[in-house]
C-alpha cells in the first residue's frame, strides 16, 4: 500500500536521484525543415541542392500522435445561439472574456541567448528525445490554434462574446506554437506549419466530444506544466533548457482555457446530467489518461533527463487532473485505486511488445499475426479499466465559475 500512496505525494518529494547522464558537446547541424504528414511513409529523399527547405523529413503518425480536429460548426452555432439556448450564462462568458483580454502573458514569451547555448550543449539521447518533445508540443498547440480560430470565425454572428474568447484562445495557442517552433530552431530544425495545415488529416468530433476532450487536454496540460516547473525550481541542476522556466505563466493559459470549456459544458446541461454523459465522461478520461501514460512511458529518457520518474510524474498529473475534472464531469475514473495503475502498467508492457514487433525484421504478414493477441490483450485491459467502479462527481451547480490562479 505504501508504494501506491507514494504516487500521490507532492512533486517536491519525487525521487530526484536517478543516474544522471551527461550530454554535452558543441556540435553544429545544418538547418532542417520538418514536414509532418498523415501517412507512415519513409522520410523524403534529401534534395541535392542546398537551401532553406532541404532535408525535409516525414514524421510517422500513430494512434498516440497529436491530432488535428474539426467539428460540426453548424451545430456549434446552434448551441451558442442566445435565442435558442436559454441556459447560456452571458455574464459568466463576459467575465471570462475580460480574463482573456487582459492577456497576462503578452510579454512573457521573450527568448534570450540561454536557449541556443543550452541546445548546443545538449547531445545524445536527451537531445533526440527533447527535439521530439518540441515537435509534438508544437503540433498539439498548432492544432488548438486552428480549431479555435475557426470556431471564433464561425460563431462571430451567433455569439460574439464566445467567438471572441475562441479567437483569443487561438492567439494563445499560436503564441505557444511559435515559441516552441523557435525552440526547434535552436536545434537547427523548424516545423513547416503551413504544410501541416494543408496536409494533415483531421479527426471529426461532434461538439460535445470536443468539449470533453479539449477540457481534459487543457487541464492535463496545466498540471503537466506546473508540475515540471515546480520540480525544476526545486532541482535546478536538471534545468537543461530554459523553456521550462516559462511554464509557471504558460500553464495559466492552459488553466484559463480549461475554465472556459467548463463554462461551455455548464451552458449545455444535456452533456452533463444523464447516464450517457457519465459514460462519455469516463470514456474520454480513460482515452486521455491512457494516451498520456503510454506516450510518456515510451519517452522515459526525456523525464529522466530532467530528474523525474516517469510513472510517478504521470500518476501525480493524472490524480490532480482527475480531481479537477470531478468538479464538472458527472463521473470520473477511480485513478487513485491502486488497481488502475496496475492496469496502466500492464498496458505499457503490452504496448512495448507491439512496438518491438514493429521494429522486428519479420514480413508484414507475420508482424500482423503476432500483433493480434497483443492488441486483444491491450483492448481487454482498457475495457477492464473502463468498467472499474467510477467516482460519481460534479454537477452543473457544483462547478461554479471563479476566476482565479490555481497553483
Amino acid at each position: 500500500m505504501a508504494a501506491e500512496m507514494a504516487l500521490i505525494k507532492p512533486i517536491s518529494k519525487f525521487s530526484t536521484n536517478p543516474t544522471r547522464s551527461t550530454f554535452f558537446t558543441t556540435r553544429k547541424f545544418n538547418t532542417t525543415t520538418v514536414k509532418m504528414s498523415a501517412t507512415s511513409s519513409q522520410p523524403a529523399t534529401t534534395s541535392k541542392k542546398p537551401g532553406k527547405k532541404a532535408n525535409k523529413n516525414t514524421i510517422k503518425e500513430s494512434l498516440l500522435t497529436p491530432r488535428f480536429y474539426t467539428t460540426d460548426f453548424d451545430e456549434m452555432e446552434t448551441l451558442f445561439n442566445t435565442e435558442i439556448n436559454k441556459n447560456l450564462n452571458q455574464s459568466e462568458f463576459q467575465a471570462l472574456l475580460q480574463e482573456f483580454k487582459t492577456d497576462y502573458n503578452q510579454t512573457h514569451f521573450v527568448r534570450n541567448k540561454e536557449f541556443k547555448e543550452a541546445a548546443d550543449k545538449m547531445e545524445g539521447p536527451l537531445r533526440q528525445i527533447f527535439v521530439e518533445f518540441l515537435e509534438r508540443s508544437c503540433t498539439a498547440e498548432f492544432s488548438g490554434f486552428l480549431l479555435y480560430k475557426e470556431l471564433g470565425r464561425r460563431l462571430k454572428k451567433t455569439n460574439p462574446v464566445v467567438a471572441e474568447i475562441f479567437s483569443l484562445m487561438s492567439r494563445d495557442e499560436a503564441r505557444h506554437a511559435g515559441f516552441l517552433n523557435k525552440g526547434l530552431s535552436d536545434f537547427n530544425l523548424a516545423l513547416d506549419l503551413g504544410f501541416l495545415t494543408k496536409a494533415r488529416k483531421y479527426t471529426f468530433f461532434k461538439p460535445k466530444f470536443i468539449f470533453y476532450a479539449t477540457y481534459l487536454s487543457e487541464k492535463i496540460g496545466y498540471w503537466r506544466y506546473i508540475t515540471i516547473y515546480r520540480h525544476l525550481k526545486e532541482n535546478p541542476e536538471y534545468q537543461c533548457y530554459p523553456i521550462f522556466k516559462y511554464f509557471e505563466n504558460w500553464c495559466q493559459d492552459e488553466n484559463r482555457h480549461g475554465d472556459f470549456f467548463s463554462a461551455l459544458l455548464k451552458a449545455q446541461p444535456q452533456f452533463l446530467n444523464d447516464w450517457k454523459a457519465k459514460l462519455w465522461s469516463r470514456f474520454f478520461c480513460l482515452s486521455v489518461y491512457v494516451t498520456m501514460y503510454l506516450n510518456d512511458c515510451q519517452r522515459s529518457a526525456f523525464y529522466e533527463g530532467i530528474g523525474l520518474d516517469t510513472k510517478e510524474f504521470d500518476m501525480h498529473v493524472l490524480i490532480e487532473t482527475n480531481r479537477t475534472t470531478a468538479r464538472i464531469f458527472p463521473a470520473v475514473l477511480d485513478v487513485e485505486n491502486p488497481e488502475f495503475k496496475r492496469k496502466l502498467d500492464r498496458m505499457v508492457v503490452i504496448n512495448e511488445k507491439i512496438l518491438a514487433i514493429g521494429e522486428s525484421e519479420d514480413i508484414p504478414f507475420v508482424k500482423n499475426l503476432k500483433r493480434i493477441p497483443l492488441i486483444a490483450a491491450l483492448a481487454s485491459e482498457i475495457l477492464a479499466a473502463y468498467l472499474m467502479p467510477p467516482v460519481e462527481s460534479g454537477s452543473v451547480d457544483f462547478a461554479e465559475f471563479e476566476p482565479q490562479i490555481v497553483y
